[in-house]
């Protein structure tokens, strides 16, 4: 009896804190866009009805889709290079995957700045070798954003990634090549289905991270490439429309939940063991 509630009685600290400062504020944040006058979906309504929220709320979408496409892509190919590189090299890889994430995102994002600004190194370099005789206008676009989000959250998918490539047997793809497989037939029928757990964590952490952003798509895409985190942002502190921030809340909370579900089970149908 006592083995049987020790595990409930451990994990209770835990499960407290986590109702206290995560469940009971989002679910009070939700319950506070019910209850306006003009009915109970009506901040809803309001939002929906806004060809400007929902273009922001399409291109936050767009955003963080697209960052998590390229990441996975990224990802997984610079974590299959680490996982079979030797034992020093991997290492150094890996530190080097990891370092970008020992600084602030504040602080990467105003690398871009200085990456991507009409005076910036990119477009320097750009007029100097004689590519253009005037700087482009990189920044405050969406690509900028995207790939500044790419650049945050690649390291997150390397080291997600990492771990699941190096736990996959060598006997199991040396089986596939002697039983007449091509190296595109062993990742396609072998490898990609063992790391496809792997890609399911890295593809939520990616979207959740990008889709809820709000530093970096402020400094590199400003107002011009507003998305939801900017505009609740807005609502809440300039405005001061709480009701319209929780709604916003509210909304992203639901999409990020359904897409997060919606991988789980595109992941499940390509491989039946994943979970």
């Amino acid at each position: 009896m006592k083995k049987r509630y020790a595990g409930w009685i451990l994990a209770s600290p835990a499960t407290i804190a986590i109702g206290l400062f995560l469940i009971l504020p989002v679910a009070a944040t939700i319950a506070s866009t019910f209850g306006d006058e003009k009915g109970l979906l009506a901040p809803y309504y309001a939002f929906f009805n806004s060809g400007f929220r929902r273009g922001v709320l399409w291109r936050t979408l767009e955003i963080s889709l697209a960052t998590t496409a390229i990441s996975l892509v990224v990802g997984f190919l610079t974590a299959y290079v680490v996982a079979k590189s030797p034992g020093r090299l991997k290492s150094i890889l890996i530190i080097a995957a990891v370092f970008p994430l020992l600084t602030g995102v504040v602080v990467r994002s105003f690398a871009f700045l200085i990456l991507l600004g009409k005076n910036g190194i990119l477009n320097n370099f750009l007029v100097g070798v004689g590519i253009t005789d005037q700087p482009f206008s990189m920044l405050y676009t969406q690509g900028a954003v995207i790939a500044a989000m790419v650049y945050l959250f690649v390291p997150l998918m390397i080291l997600t990634l990492v771990g699941v490539l190096e736990n996959i047997p060598e006997d199991v793809v040396q089986a596939s090549a002697s039983l007449g497989a091509s190296p595109a037939a062993t990742f396609r029928q072998v490898i990609f289905p063992l790391a496809v757990p792997g890609l399911i964590v890295g593809a939520v952490l990616v979207f959740t991270g990008s889709f809820t952003s709000y530093a970096t798509p402020q400094l590199v895409g400003g107002e011009r490439q507003m998305v939801m985190g900017t505009l609740m942002y807005q609502r809440a502190m300039v405005s001061f429309d709480w009701v319209g921030a929780s709604t916003i809340a509210a909304i992203m909370v639901v999409i990020t939940i359904s897409v997060v579900l919606a991988m789980s089970r595109i992941a499940r149908r390509l491989n039946p063991m994943a979970t």
